[in-house]
Parts: structure tokens; sequence; C-alpha cells
């Protein structure tokens, strides 16, 4: 099992810079892709971002390319998304987690409790 805890979030104004960590345990990460999901209010969750763990490598939703960096930290066991440029649009709880790098997107498995992020315009 993994445990996703995640930290950060807060009310900041538009344009604004937040910082969000996800600290992993239970087991090592070198085989798994760790991602960031948000979720605002009436509308589905969807995808943020998400970086393999062995090799770095990132992919990102349209909506935040060029504004939000995925980044990791092996000696910690931490990802984080280092959010600029931020709009009420991003408005959202939200999570961390975690699937097989064997897997789609359809795998993520593992799940933090959330942190909300709130824009004020």
């Amino acid at each position: 099992q993994v445990q996703l805890v995640e930290s950060g979030g807060g009310l900041v104004q538009a344009g604004a810079a937040l910082r969000l960590s996800c600290a992993a345990s239970g087991r090592t990460f070198s085989s798994y892709v760790m991602g960031w999901f948000r979720q605002a209010p009436g509308k589905e969750r969807e995808f943020v971002a998400a970086i393999n763990w062995s090799t770095g490598s990132t992919n990102y939703a349209d909506s935040v390319k060029g504004r939000f960096t995925i980044s990791r930290d092996n000696a910690k066991v931490t990802v984080y998304l280092q959010m600029n440029s931020l709009k009420p649009e991003d408005t959202a709880v939200y999570y961390c987690a975690a699937r097989p790098e064997a897997g789609g997107r359809m795998t993520y498995n593992y799940w933090g409790q959330g942190t909300q992020v709130t824009v004020s315009s």
C-alpha cells in the first residue's frame, strides 16, 4: 500500500503562485507514475499533470501547460506541483495520486486526501 499526503493549498489572488507537495510512503516509487488531479464544485475530477518516477518525464493538461510544473524529489519521496499565474478557474480541490508505470490513467489506485486551492479575482 501507498500513503499520500498533500499540503500547500490556500487562498491567493489571481496571478499569484503556489506550490503543492505530496509526501509518499509505504513502498518505493521507482516503478510508479505520480499525478495531480483537481475537482471543482459541480465538475468531474480532471487530470492536471503527471511525472514518471523513474525517468522524470512529464505530461500536462492543456489548460495548465506553461503555468504549472510537476517535479519530484527522490530523497524525500515527494512530488511537487508548482502553480504560477493562477487563475480563478484553477480553484479546486487538488489530489495527488499514484499508479503503476505499466498502467494507464485509469489505474491511479492510490489517492491523497486533497488540498483546497482557491484563487480570487
